[in-house]
C-alpha cells in the first residue's frame, strides 16, 4: 500500500495517521533506520498517548502491507504491470521493470482512491498540518534504532508538497516516478513512458475492491510471515 491507502481512514487521528506513513517516510529520510513491527508492538500501550497512537499506526502499516501483498489481485497486477513496463522498455533487462510493477500497483491504487475521494485527501493533509512534528520526532526516537533529526522538517515538506495529487495526472506522475528512480539508483524513465500509464490506471482501478479486501488466505499468510499475534 501507499500513503493514502494506508491512512485515508484515520484523518481524524493525526498521530495514528503519521504512524501509517512513518515506515515510508523513513525509507526517504534514513533508509537503514527502520521501524520494524516487532520493535514497535511494545509501545502501542504506552502511557504517552502521542507515542502510543504513532506506534499503533506503524503496526497498522505493517499488518496492512502484509495481507495486501499476499492478495491474488496484487500478485496478478504486479506481474501484469511488470510485463507492460518490459514491453514499453524492451532493452531493460534489469530490476527496474519488476520494481515499477510493484510500486505502480500501490501508487495507482492511491490515484483511484483519491479520484473518488478528493475531499478525504484534503483532510489527510489537514491532519498532517495539525500534527505536532516535535512530539512526533520524540516518539520516533523511542521506537526507531537511532534519532531522526530531520524528520520534523521532512513531515512539513511532505505535507506542503501535496504530491499525492500528482498521481492523478500522467505527466506529473512520470515526474514523481523519476524522483523515485533517482532515489533508489535506477535509470530515469523516458518521456514516452507516459503513454502506457492510462492502461495501467485502468487495470488497477478495475480491481481496487479486490486489492482492498483482505481475504482469509491473504490474512493467514500475512500472520505466518509477520509472526504477530491476533
Amino acid at each position: 500500500m501507499n500513503y493514502f491507502a494506508h491512512g485515508r481512514a484515520f484523518v481524524d487521528d493525526p498521530f495514528f495517521l503519521a504512524g501509517t506513513a512513518l515506515p515510508d517516510w523513513m525509507n526517504v529520510v534514513d533508509r537503514r533506520n527502520r521501524v520494524r513491527l516487532r520493535a514497535v508492538l511494545p509501545w502501542v500501550d504506552d502511557s504517552n498517548p502521542c507515542l502510543a497512537r504513532l506506534a499503533a499506526g506503524v503496526v497498522r502499516h505493517h499488518r496492512d502491507d502484509a495481507w495486501f501483498h499476499a492478495t491474488q489481485a496484487f500478485a496478478e497486477l504486479s506481474l501484469g504491470l511488470t510485463r507492460l513496463v518490459r514491453d514499453e522498455l524492451p532493452d531493460d533487462e534489469g530490476f527496474r521493470p519488476h520494481f515499477l510493477g510493484h510500486i505502480l500497483v500501490e501508487i495507482l491504487l492511491d490515484a483511484a482512491l483519491i479520484d473518488s475521494q478528493p475531499a478525504r485527501l484534503e483532510n489527510y493533509y489537514a491532519a498532517l498540518d495539525r500534527l505536532d512534528g516535535d512530539a512526533a520526532c520524540r516518539a520516533v526516537e523511542r521506537i526507531a534504532p537511532r534519532p531522526v533529526p530531520d524528520l520534523a522538517r521532512f513531515i512539513q515538506l511532505f505535507s506542503r508538497a501535496r504530491f499525492l495529487w500528482d498521481y492523478l495526472d500522467d505527466g506529473k506522475l512520470l515526474f514523481r516516478l523519476n524522483q523515485v528512480m533517482r532515489r533508489v539508483g535506477l535509470p530515469a524513465l523516458p518521456p514516452g513512458f507516459v503513454a502506457v500509464l492510462p492502461e495501467m490506471r485502468r487495470a488497477v482501478a478495475n480491481r481496487q475492491t479486490e486489492l482492498l479486501t483482505p481475504t482469509k488466505m491473504a490474512t493467514q499468510l500475512a500472520r505466518n510471515d509477520q509472526g504477530y499475534p491476533s
